[in-house]
């Protein structure tokens, strides 16, 4: 079996010898600028994972698991035109670097190209992989809907934003572990407890996420914190707060936020001072907690020796325990 590390470095490097070329360049180009620039590479190390874990050999897997990180890449260029955001992984966007149409064009034509990744395995496992496919795509649509739903819906929950989070951003972490478990050889129960663990573990990744844009070394994390706080976006954190202020507390609350970008340093001060005294920061490590222990409840429900499952337990603790 291999290491976690051994199978990031197998992804990392047949990504290197993919090319993405094709005419007109300038359709091809947004594709390879946005496939080489790294990233955490989670969601096809989560295929070769489940691939793995039941006995299955990953060079049955490899292929399809790039699919999934050519979905994934694909689903954030069209994000960053609906976001407006100009900056991604340090770099320019592809819509900023080149234009609005370019962005749209390239990422239809990454979607194709994960279809095609995906076909190249066994072909009895590639009807169940398409199924799971198409379900996932069409529940990451839903969820950035729904997340552009709350951008003006001031009627938001805690539970709305779990289930929007949980379509955006953790059906497809539960997806990539499930196509490798099909490729595998894993029954439909193994293959459905397998997906929710990295449905929960996913859940557990967003909060996370949430939470270090507010407390993060800005050192470690690699950008300047409090962005979210910047934005008004709904997190986890804004929610909670908002459910827990009262009296001149919410006052204050709703004063910072009103702020504009231009007062950014005072804004961001201010709104963490709430959250420090609403004790926003523990509430949100136990919602994480939460959903890592439904995952870790999954993980147990596997037919499989403990020791199989050792990958996925150590790649769930550093899920929890990173940084950045």
């Amino acid at each position: 079996m291999h290491t976690i590390q051994e199978l990031q470095d197998i992804v990392g490097q047949k990504l290197l010898e993919q090319k993405f070329e094709g005419n007109p360049p300038l359709l091809y180009e947004p594709i390879s600028y946005t496939l080489s620039q790294g990233g955490k590479r989670i969601r096809p190390l989560l295929t070769l994972l489940g691939c793995e874990m039941f006995g299955g050999n990953i060079e049955n897997a490899i292929y399809p698991a790039i699919g999934m990180e050519i979905f994934h890449n694909f689903t954030l260029l069209h994000d960053d035109i609906m976001d407006k955001a100009p900056i991604r992984r340090g770099k320019e966007t592809v819509y900023k670097k080149w234009s609005t149409n370019i962005a749209i064009l390239s990422g239809d034509t990454m979607f194709a190209m994960a279809y095609e990744y995906i076909l190249k395995t066994e072909t009895k496992s590639i009807p169940d992989i398409l199924h799971v496919l198409n379900r996932t795509a069409i529940e990451v649509c839903e969820g950035q809907q729904f997340d552009l739903n709350f951008e003006t819906d001031e009627n938001i929950g805690i539970a709305d934003y779990i289930e929007m989070i949980r379509l955006k951003t953790a059906v497809l972490l539960g997806g990539s572990l499930k196509v490798g478990a099909i490729i595998g050889g894993a029954d439909k129960e193994n293959a459905n407890h397998i997906y929710d663990f990295g449905v929960n573990v996913g859940l557990a990744f967003q909060l996370k996420d949430d939470l270090l844009d507010v407390y993060s070394d800005v050192e470690k994390f690699g950008k300047i914190t409090g962005g979210d706080i910047v934005t008004n976006k709904k997190t986890y954190l804004y929610l909670k707060a908002f459910e827990l202020a009262k009296g001149e507390e919410l006052d204050n609350l709703k004063h910072y936020f009103g702020l504009s970008e231009n007062e950014s340093e005072r804004k961001v001060a201010g709104v963490k001072s709430i959250y420090n005294k609403l004790n926003i920061e523990v509430l949100t490590m136990n919602e994480m907690q939460f959903y890592y222990d439904k995952a870790l409840q999954c993980l147990h429900k596997i037919i499989l020796e403990t020791s199989a499952k050792q990958n996925l337990l150590s790649f769930a603790q550093q899920l929890m325990e990173r940084e950045s």
